[in-house]
């Protein structure tokens, strides 16, 4: 449940209608999670195609109708049009990384990418990674706490649509450690974008050990 809470955090939304139903929402472009996400309820609710604006690209939402899951998500600190005013949840420690890797799954990224830059003869390798957010204090309580599970830099930066919390190469290896070590023990994580930390690891770091 902690991963499905950071998931929400990042991709979910509440919403109260005017006949007092009350439903939670979950988003993203990718099928899979969702499923995750519906396994992990144990729900049966249907997952429907929408179309984002102004792309227009194909998205999928799982929407579940319960009172008892809207007050619990009161409880944990999330509301209703959340995404500017978010901040990060009361987590037990032992719960941090499965939170971590939810938010990730909705709202981070992972670049790697083999540019040549005017100032180099040869190629050189970029590894990052990214988590986004509307509000600013999430990001940064959420830095906070990265940073006591050894990720040591780190910087917080404004973008059209809110702002992003920027890991360099040796921080995102700590981080693919915090979100991913714990996985087995949940099941819960996006295939893709640990793909992608596993290949970054390989080639710029063939010694380290990778779970």
């Amino acid at each position: 449940m902690a991963y499905v809470l950071g998931f929400f955090a990042a991709d979910g939304n509440m919403i109260r209608n005017n006949r007092g139903a009350h439903f939670i929402a979950f988003y993203n472009c990718e099928l899979s999670i969702l499923r995750f996400v519906r396994m992990s309820l144990g729900s049966s609710h249907k997952i429907a195609k929408r179309k984002l604006k102004p792309k227009h690209t194909q998205c999928y939402q799982l929407q579940i109708g319960s009172k008892e899951i809207f007050k619990d998500l009161l409880t944990l600190g999330m509301s209703p049009a959340k995404s500017k005013i978010i901040l990060f949840p009361k987590i037990p420690n032992r719960y941090v990384s499965d939170f971590i890797r939810g938010y990730f799954d909705g709202d981070g990224c992972v670049y790697l990418r083999h540019l040549k830059f005017a100032d180099r003869k040869r190629k050189r390798w970029i590894f990052l990674t990214l988590f986004t957010s509307g509000s600013k204090l999430f990001l940064e309580q959420l830095h906070v706490v990265l940073k006591k599970h050894g990720i040591q830099g780190g910087c917080i930066r404004i973008k059209k649509r809110g702002f992003d919390l920027s890991l360099s190469m040796r921080d995102s290896l700590a981080l693919f450690h915090l979100m991913y070590d714990t996985r087995t023990t949940t099941g819960l994580f996006l295939p893709r974008k640990y793909s992608i930390f596993r290949k970054a690891i390989k080639i710029l770091y063939p010694d380290a050990a990778v779970v």
